[in-house]
């Protein structure tokens, strides 16, 4: 199961937006390979996101919703984007990626995220105070 801590927060440096306030990481193998499926889009809303650690690419099988889909690389820029991506998708791979952000269709328009943006991914208070 994913390891969730109510304290982790996805913001763009870049723009100086938050991207979510809840994230819920997937740093083991079966928590990469569950990631959303079996959600429906009521339990994943604006705010949520599930960063996936490490990853190269993803996939939609077995969902019942769209995502947005961030690519970052070791130190968190932006190296691909792939938004709305349907139910029952393969994302491409990207060797440049260690890790994928999992998002709430339509957050990076709303947000404005793009490649080359930066990102900060903090777990607890301490990492929330640095980025103010």
């Amino acid at each position: 199961m994913p390891v969730s801590n109510p304290t982790a927060f996805a913001f763009n440096r870049s723009r100086h937006t938050s991207l979510a306030e809840r994230v819920t990481i997937a740093n083991t193998h079966w928590s990469r390979l569950v990631g959303l499926m079996g959600k429906d889009s009521a339990s994943f809303v604006p705010g949520d996101a599930l960063w996936i650690v490490p990853c190269r690419g993803v996939h939609t099988l077995g969902m019942r919703f769209p995502i947005d889909v961030v690519y970052l690389d070791k130190d968190k820029f932006v190296v691909h984007v792939e938004e709305n991506l349907r139910p029952w998708r393969v994302a491409p791979v990207r060797m440049r990626a260690a890790s994928v952000l999992e998002l709430p269709a339509h957050t990076l328009g709303s947000t404005r995220t793009v490649m080359g943006d930066q990102l900060e991914i903090g777990v607890g208070e301490i990492a929330r105070m640095a980025r103010a």
